[in-house]
């Protein structure tokens, strides 16, 4: 078991147990599913994090390649020409924020390392050759995320023999992988992946067991404005998916996650408060 007290990322420590921390999405892309162009533009998503920062954000999560289902990979020199000056000018501006870098990516998560990210949140669990090593060195916190497949074809019919056995089962083993590369325990983080390579059971079923994901490491889970959720609220719209992202962030809140992933930082900071009030104490 890690330890359950801390999450280290870099100049960064999160106390846990304590609350929800919250992970606003800065999404630096033309084809996110939710707010893709919105922000695609440095100016733009800058003054986009800063907001999720005065609206209770903990971690800015910066990413320069949708993996919305059915999405092409983009090449590397493409997603650090979209991350890098958003990072930069972050790591300026607000200098006290915890910055994270979404990508799959050595080269996209060194160039963002090196320029003030202290996190690297990666879809892909840090299979590609020399991710491990380079969080390692740079002495970053590290997101080990489940995905099956990748993100042109996770939802083109999934299956699983037992969902939360087999994602558990995987984190388990990424967890090891990095601590046999000589990552500390506490800087890392597992993220059952909702919405990646799943259908709508497999993610109420991840979800109503989430509590046991615990037990590897510090625990992320990103389930706003998730497509389960417009099949739940008849929200085809991903940005009508507020109030059942709500339901679903409470419900995290509720069984202690560590941190959530939302694009709506000051609606969910209000509810994790509450649920945090009522659920929490002292661990």
């Amino acid at each position: 078991m890690g330890d359950r007290s801390v999450w280290r990322c870099g100049e960064h420590t999160f106390a846990l147990g304590e609350r929800t921390l919250l992970m606003g999405i800065v999404n630096v892309t033309p084809d996110s599913f939710s707010d893709g162009g919105m922000f695609a533009g440095p100016d733009d998503a800058v003054k986009h994090a800063l907001q999720l920062r005065a609206d209770g954000a903990d971690i800015l999560d910066v990413g320069g390649e949708s993996t919305r289902p059915g999405s092409e990979a983009v090449p590397a020199d493409e997603e650090i020409a979209r991350v890098l000056p958003v990072i930069e000018r972050l790591h300026r501006e607000a200098p006290d924020a915890a910055i994270s870098i979404d990508t799959r990516k050595r080269e996209v998560a060194r160039a963002a390392l090196d320029v003030g990210a202290s996190i690297v949140n990666d879809v892909a669990a840090a299979t590609a050759p020399g991710m491990l090593e380079l969080v390692r060195d740079a002495g970053a916190g590290l997101a080990l995320v489940h995905m099956l497949g990748d993100p042109k074809t996770m939802q083109v019919d999934p299956h699983y023999d037992d969902v939360v056995v087999d994602v558990r089962t995987f984190l388990a083993d990424r967890v090891e992988a990095a601590v046999a590369a000589g990552i500390p325990r506490d800087r890392l983080c597992v993220d059952p992946g909702i919405g990646f390579g799943k259908n709508i059971e497999h993610n109420l079923a991840l979800l109503r067991a989430i509590g046991s994901f615990r037990e590897l490491a510090t625990l992320l889970v990103g389930v706003s404005r998730k497509r389960f959720i417009g099949e739940l609220t008849g929200a085809l719209d991903p940005g009508d998916r507020d109030d059942g992202t709500a339901g679903a962030v409470a419900w995290c809140a509720a069984q202690r996650v560590d941190v959530v992933r939302v694009h709506d930082a000051r609606r969910m900071s209000r509810i994790v408060r509450v649920v945090d009030a009522i659920a929490r104490e002292a661990e």
